[in-house]
């Protein structure tokens, strides 16, 4: 899949967005290793802490759903800006697909990192010594 298609999914995902305290919409759209896309959006809260990022929303989504490995995400929001991910979608993310590619798109055009470069130093717990 090309990272324009996965910025299109990502724009669909942005219009499922309930935003109503900033009116800041943003829709993530995921790619599976096996090759399913799960969709995103944020999803505010009159309890600010509550509410949940598109990024996360996409992942914990996929997860649910028994995907575990995952390519990329791509990231839009309402103001055409790069949506970069917050600090909290970047530790998740690199639980999640941590050499996965982040998309971005503004009006220049289209922008990949890995998620290792956004958050170098991300939290890891190596899960085989604490089971």
């Amino acid at each position: 899949m090309s990272e324009q298609e996965l910025i299109q999914h990502a724009q669909r995902g942005m219009e499922q967005a309930y935003a109503p305290y900033s009116n800041f919409r943003v829709g993530a759209a995921l790619l599976a290793k096996s090759g399913n896309i799960y969709l995103g959006c944020n999803i505010e809260n009159s309890s600010y802490g509550a509410t949940n990022c598109a990024e996360r929303t996409a992942i914990f989504k996929a997860v649910s759903e028994g995907e575990r490995e995952f390519e990329a995400i791509a990231i839009v929001c309402s103001n055409g800006t790069k949506a970069y991910p917050c600090g909290i979608c970047l530790q998740v993310m690199s639980e999640f697909l941590p050499e996965g590619k982040v998309i971005l798109e503004d009006e220049n055009g289209i922008q990949t990192y890995k998620v290792s470069e956004l958050l170098p130093s991300a939290f890891r717990l190596d899960i085989s010594e604490s089971c």
